[in-house]
C-alpha cells in the first residue's frame, strides 16, 4: 500500500524556467539564514574565504569558476554537517579604483584630483564605492554563491585597515620592512610604481639603433632601442675576458651629446658573442643595468621624471616627452656621424601597464620594500613539510620556483587611495613608525608618508584579517587555518604565496590546509578571451538565457585541476538541456507516485537492484573525486548516471513495472529513493534546479541543509547486473534491427522471443517487449524476420512478423538510395586501388584506409540487396 504523500508536495511546472524562481529562491535562502556559520554549533568548522574582487569589477568568467568550484565544496560540507564559513568581500584596488574616479572627475569637467587635494579626493572616493562599487556582490548572487553576508568585509574597513596597520608595525619593527632607492615597474600614466601582475609584456616594433662612444681606438659601439636613456648612461660595460676591448678596461670613452667622460667596466653578466660585445649601462632606468650598477657602485642619475618627461639631464631635450626625445637624440646622433646602423622595425617585448596600455618605465625610486627571504621560506617549507598540500601536486614545482627565488617586495604606491603608510618624518630626520593602538607624533614638521600600500599586501593579510586579527576573536580561533584556498594558478605567486608569507609570519602557521589551483576559461578553440578577439563570454549574460545552473554545470564539468577549460554557449546549452532532462525525470516520478519515504522493496526486481547498485558507485566515485578537487570527473559522472543509466534506462524499466501490481510500490520506492539522493548529490553543483526538485519530492523545507546521501542505494549485486545488461543488449539490437527495418517507433508487431529461459532473462520478457514494441504472437504467426542476440549466458533468437508494417515502396526508395551509395563508394575505392601510382606512392596508411572503406562498402551492398530481396512483393 502506497504511504499517503505529504500535503505540502509541490506539483511541477511542465517546464523549469530558471528565470522566474532563482532570484527568490536565492533570496529566501539568505533570510533563513542558511549561509550563515555558527561558531557555537559545535560542529566541525570549515572555512573558505573569497578571492576578493575588485571592487571596480563585474562578474566574469573568471569569477564565475572560482565562485563555482568554492560553492561545490562549501555547499557539500554544510550537507556532511559542518559548520561551514564562505566568507565574502572586496579588494579596494587601489590603482583602479583611483583611476574610475579620476576619469569621472574629467568626465564632469570639475577639479582634477590633485585640485581636490588628498582628503576631498578621498571622500570622493568613498562616496563612489557607496553608490556604484561593488556591483559584482550583487551578481554573486546571480551565481547562487551561498556566502555568509554577515560576514562580508573590504580591505579597507576599519577591522582591516587596522590589521595593515598592526603587520606593518610588527614587521617594521623585526626589520622586515625597509625604506631604500631601488628600480621599480613605473607607470608614467598613473605616476606610479606598478607590480609585476599589472605589467603586460607584448611585442612592438621599434628600432635598434648603433652608436659610436669615443673616438679613433678609444671609441665603442653600443645599440639601445631606447636612445633616450643614453642622457642617464655612467658606464660601458665589457666582458672581463674579452680581448677586443681589454686595452680600454679602466678607462674612459666621451660621451655623444652630453660630453661626459664615463668609464668602461669588465662584468662577466656581459655576453661578447651578442652584437658588439659592449653595452652602455643606465642603472637608473633598467633592471639588469641597476644589479651591475650596484656591483660597480656606479653613478645613478634619474633623467626623466614621473610622468615619463626628460628632467635633470642637463641637455637641451630636457622636457621632452620619452618618445619625443629618443626621435630628437637620434637626430642629434645622426647630425654628429655617431649613428653606426639603424635597424627597423625590430621586434621586441615591451611591458606595458595592463591598465591602460602604456609603457612603462623602469625607473629607479625611493620606495618601501619587504625582506622576503626568511617569509619566503617559511612559505616554502610549509609546503615541502605537507602542512599546506597543493592541488594539482605538479604545481608544487612553480611554488618553489617562486618561493626559492623571490626578490624582496616594492610594496608603497604613489597613489591616495589605499592604506596609507604608517610612518611618521619629522624635522630633524626622525622617522616613527606607528601600530595601530598608538598615537601618532605632533607638532610643527612632523608628517605623514604620502605613499599607500601595494593592493596585494592588504590582500596578503586576507585569511586572518577578515576573521578579526589582531584581535584572538571567536571566529580567528575557530576557522583559521583556513580549510581550503580556490584561486587560479595565474596568480599563484602574487597572491597565494604572499597569503602564506604573512599567515606563517603573523599567526604562525600556514593559512590553509589545502590550495587548489584551477585553470583560465578560454574559448571554445581554446583561445584567450579578449574584448579586442570579441570572443569575451559575459556569464550574467549565460544565466539570463540558460539559468545559473547550466552554467554551474558547464564550469563543473570542464575543471579540472591545474587545466584550462573551454567553454562555449552550445555546452552551456548542453548543460540546460541536462537540468531539462532531470526535471522530466522527476515529474516523471511523481506523477507515478515516487516517495523516498517508502521502504526499499524487500524483493527487488534486478533493475531496482541495479539502479541502487550503480547510485552506491556513483555516490562513492562522486565523494572520492570531490575530496581530491576533481571536479570535472565528479560532474561527469553525476551526467552520465543521471541521463544514460537513470533517465534512458531505469524510467524505461520502470514503466512496466509500475503498471504491475507486484512490483509498483517497489518500484515507487526505488524511483523516490534514488531521486532524492541524487538531487541531494547534484544540490552543490546546480543549487537552484535542485532545491525545487527536492522540496517537491520530499515536502522537506530545503535541500541547502539537507543531509549528504551516505548512505544512497545497495551494494553491487553482480548478477543482476549482469541480467540488466543483457536485456540492455537484448533491447539495443530489436532496437536498431526495428531502424533498419524502416519500421516506425510507435508500430507494435508480433513476435516470439526464443531463448529468455536459458539466458536467465524469462523474468524481463514483459520490460523486453514494452521497450521494443512486441507483442506476442498470435496463432497464426508466420514470422519473416530473425534477429540473433549473443549474450554472455545464451543466444536470444527475435522472430518477428514485420509483414504489413512497413511501407515496402518507401522502404524499396529507401534502400535504394543506400544500394547505390555504396555501390558508388566501392566505385571510388576500386579506382584508387587500381591505380599502381597511387598504391606504389601513397602512404601504406592511406592504402590501407581505402582498402577498409572498400571491404565495407561490399559488406553494406550485400546487406541492403539481402533486405531489398527479403521484402514482400509491392
Amino acid at each position: 500500500m502506497t504511504e499517503t504523500l505529504p500535503e505540502h508536495r509541490a506539483e511541477l511546472p511542465t517546464k523549469w524556467s530558471p528565470a522566474e524562481v532563482e532570484g527568490a529562491l536565492y533570496q529566501g535562502w539568505v533570510d533563513k539564514g542558511y549561509f550563515t556559520a555558527h561558531p557555537e554549533s559545535g560542529k566541525d568548522p570549515y572555512c573558505i574565504v573569497i578571492p576578493p574582487p575588485n571592487v571596480t569589477g563585474s562578474l566574469h568568467l573568471g569569477h564565475a569558476m572560482d565562485h563555482t568550484l568554492i560553492d561545490i565544496l562549501t555547499r557539500r560540507r554544510r550537507m556532511q554537517g559542518f559548520d561551514a564559513l564562505w566568507l565574502p568581500g572586496m579588494d579596494h584596488a587601489g590603482i583602479a579604483t583611483q583611476a574610475v574616479v579620476e576619469r569621472q572627475l574629467a568626465e564632469e569637467g570639475g577639479p582634477t584630483r590633485r585640485e581636490l587635494g588628498r582628503e576631498a579626493f578621498v571622500q570622493r572616493v568613498w562616496e563612489w564605492k557607496a553608490e556604484s562599487g561593488g556591483a559584482i556582490l550583487g551578481q554573486m548572487t546571480r551565481l547562487g554563491d551561498g556566502v555568509d553576508w554577515s560576514r562580508e568585509r573590504f580591505t579597507l574597513d576599519e577591522g582591516l585597515s587596522r590589521a595593515v596597520r598592526a603587520v606593518f608595525k610588527k614587521m617594521f619593527d623585526d626589520g622586515l620592512i625597509y625604506r631604500a632607492e631601488r628600480l621599480v615597474n613605473w607607470s608614467p600614466a598613473v605616476q606610479s610604481a606598478i607590480s609585476d601582475i599589472e605589467v603586460d609584456h607584448k611585442e612592438i616594433e621599434g628600432e635598434l639603433v648603433s652608436m659610436r662612444y669615443g673616438d679613433g681606438e678609444d671609441s665603442v659601439v653600443v645599440a639601445t632601442t631606447r636612445v633616450e636613456t643614453m642622457l642617464g648612461d655612467t658606464a660601458i660595460a665589457v666582458h672581463p675576458d674579452d680581448e677586443r676591448y681589454t686595452h680600454l678596461v679602466g678607462r674612459t670613452v666621451r660621451m655623444p651629446i652630453t660630453g661626459r667622460d664615463i668609464p668602461v667596466i669588465a662584468d662577466p653578466y656581459v655576453d661578447p658573442g651578442f652584437g658588439t660585445g659592449a653595452v652602455k649601462i643606465t642603472p637608473a632606468h633598467d633592471p639588469n643595468d641597476f644589479e651591475m650598477g650596484r656591483r660597480h657602485d656606479l653613478p645613478m642619475p634619474t633623467i626623466m621624471d614621473e610622468s615619463g618627461v626628460i628632467a635633470g639631464s642637463g641637455t637641451r631635450f630636457d622636457g621632452l616627452d620619452r618618445f619625443e626625445a629618443r626621435k630628437a637624440i637620434t637626430e642629434a646622433l645622426r647630425a654628429e656621424g655617431r649613428i653606426v646602423a639603424e635597424k627597423r622595425p625590430y621586434l621586441h617585448s615591451v611591458g606595458h601597464d595592463s591598465r591602460n596600455g602604456v609603457i612603462i618605465e623602469p625607473r629607479l625610486s625611493l620606495q618601501w620594500w619587504v625582506k622576503v627571504e626568511s617569509l619566503a621560506k617559511a612559505s616554502g617549507d610549509a609546503v615541502r613539510n605537507g602542512d599546506t598540500r597543493i592541488h594539482p601536486a605538479e604545481m608544487e614545482s612553480r611554488f618553489f620556483d617562486w618561493v626559492d627565488n623571490m626578490h624582496d617586495w616594492c610594496i608603497s604606491r604613489q597613489l591616495w587611495w589605499g592604506h596609507r603608510i604608517p610612518v611618521w618624518y619629522g624635522p630633524d630626520g626622525e622617522m616613527v613608525c606607528v601600530g595601530p593602538d598608538e598615537e601618532p607624533p605632533t607638532g610643527e614638521g612632523w608628517h605623514q608618508d604620502e605613499d599607500v600600500l601595494d593592493t596585494w599586501f592588504s590582500s596578503g593579510l586576507w585569511p586572518f584579517s577578515t576573521l578579526g586579527w589582531p584581535d584572538r576573536t571567536p571566529d580567528l580561533e575557530r576557522y583559521y587555518p583556513n580549510s581550503v584556498l580556490v584561486t587560479g594558478y595565474d596568480i599563484l605567486f602574487f597572491w597565494v604565496v604572499r597569503m602564506m608569507m604573512f599567515g606563517t609570519y603573523a599567526m604562525g602557521e600556514t593559512p590553509f590546509r589545502d590550495v587548489y589551483l584551477h585553470g583560465l576559461i578560454r574559448d571554445e578553440h581554446g583561445k584567450k578571451m579578449s574584448k579586442s578577439k570579441g570572443n569575451v563570454i559575459d556569464p550574467l549574460e549565460l544565466i539570463d538565457t540558460y539559468g545559473a545552473d547550466a552554467l554551474r554545470f558547464t564550469i563543473a564539468r570542464g575543471s579540472n585541476p591545474g587545466t584550462d577549460m573551454s567553454l562555449s554557449t552550445d555546452w552551456v546549452a548542453a548543460s540546460r538541456n541536462f537540468t531539462t532532462k532531470l526535471w522530466n525525470a522527476t515529474r516523471f516520478a511523481l506523477a507515478h507516485g515516487a516517495n523516498p519515504a517508502l521502504p526499499l522493496p524487500a524483493e527487488p526486481t534486478d533493475a531496482d537492484t541495479w539502479i541502487l547498485g550503480r547510485l552506491r558507485e556513483v555516490r562513492e566515485q562522486t565523494d572520492a573525486l570531490l575530496e581530491d578537487f576533481q571536479f570535472a570527473k565528479a560532474t561527469e559522472g553525476l551526467y552520465h548516471f543521471t541521463w544514460d543509466e537513470l533517465c534512458d534506462w531505469y524510467l524505461e524499466l520502470a514503466k512496466p513495472q509500475l503498471d504491475d501490481p507486484a512490483t509498483a510500490e517497489g518500484t515507487r520506492a526505488v524511483l523516490g529513493h534514488v531521486l532524492d539522493a541524487l538531487v541531494r548529490l547534484l544540490h552543490p553543483i546546480t543549487p537552484f534546479v535542485t532545491e525545487v526538485l527536492w522540496t517537491a519530492l520530499t515536502g522537506g523545507e530545503t535541500v541547502v541543509t539537507a543531509a549528504w546521501p551516505t548512505g544512497a542505494g545497495r551494494p553491487v549485486d553482480p548478477a543482476a547486473v549482469a541480467r540488466v545488461e543483457a536485456v540492455q543488449k537484448l533491447i539495443t539490437e530489436v532496437r536498431r534491427f526495428r531502424t533498419e527495418q524502416g519500421l516506425p517507433d510507435r508500430k507494435s508487431v508480433e513476435a516470439r522471443l526464443v531463448g529468455l529461459d536459458a539466458a536467465g532473462l524469462s523474468a524481463h520478457e514483459r520490460a523486453a517487449r514494452f521497450l521494443t514494441r512486441l507483442d506476442p504472437a498470435g496463432a497464426e504467426f508466420a514470422p519473416t524476420a530473425t534477429v540473433e542476440v549473443a549474450l554472455g549466458s545464451g543466444t536470444v533468437h527475435v522472430e518477428l512478423d514485420t509483414s504489413g508494417a512497413i511501407d515496402v515502396a518507401a522502404e524499396r526508395a529507401r534502400l535504394g538510395r543506400d544500394l547505390a551509395a555504396a555501390q558508388k563508394e566501392l566505385e571510388q575505392a576500386d579506382k584508387k586501388l587500381g591505380n599502381p601510382k597511387f598504391t606504389e606512392k601513397a602512404p601504406e596508411k592511406v592504402v590501407a584506409g581505402i582498402r577498409e572503406r572498400r571491404a565495407a562498402a561490399v559488406a553494406e551492398i550485400e546487406r541492403v540487396e539481402a533486405r531489398l530481396a527479403g521484402l514482400p512483393a509491392s
